[in-house]
């Protein structure tokens, strides 16, 4: 099974209204970054144990370690949770911005150093989410 395959069967596989939510960030993050690199991790570990929630990423960077490895990953991510959806953006270094930057006028929605959390799709305001989205891809195709 494609990417494409594993990322249509993990978003219809939700529960309304969670599917109808997840299919529209879907479309709207392709959008935002139309072309990018899609990837689909199952949440298991290499012994097949559940490790995480399935995540379907978005686009590409590099992440570079202080011992001088590196590891290639996704820089949006969009994962369903128990009680609705969070957003990814990876690598932004200061823990604090997507808070202080977003957080006010995004609507219902929790928001920590990497992740913004919500029930519902109609609860956040699109645009702000585009801009932390785009901030985020920015940040992350300087590295």
């Amino acid at each position: 099974m494609d990417v494409q395959e594993q990322i249509k069967e993990y978003i219809t596989g939700q529960p309304e209204p969670k599917r109808s939510d997840m299919q529209e960030l879907h479309r709207f993050i392709l959008q935002v970054l139309p072309g990018c690199k899609l990837w689909f991790l199952d949440g298991k570990n290499s012994e097949n144990k559940t490790v995480s929630n399935p995540n379907i990423g978005y686009g590409f960077y590099t992440i570079k370690y202080a011992d001088g490895k590196t590891r290639e990953f996704y820089q949006i991510g969009l994962s369903a949770n128990k009680t609705g959806i969070s957003i990814y953006i990876l690598g932004i270094e200061d823990k604090t911005y997507l808070a202080q930057t977003f957080g006010k006028e995004l609507g219902k929605a929790n928001v920590t150093g990497y992740c913004i959390r919500f029930n519902h799709l109609k609860d956040i305001n699109t645009n702000i989410l585009e801009a932390a989205i785009r901030y985020g891809v920015e940040v992350t195709s300087e590295n």
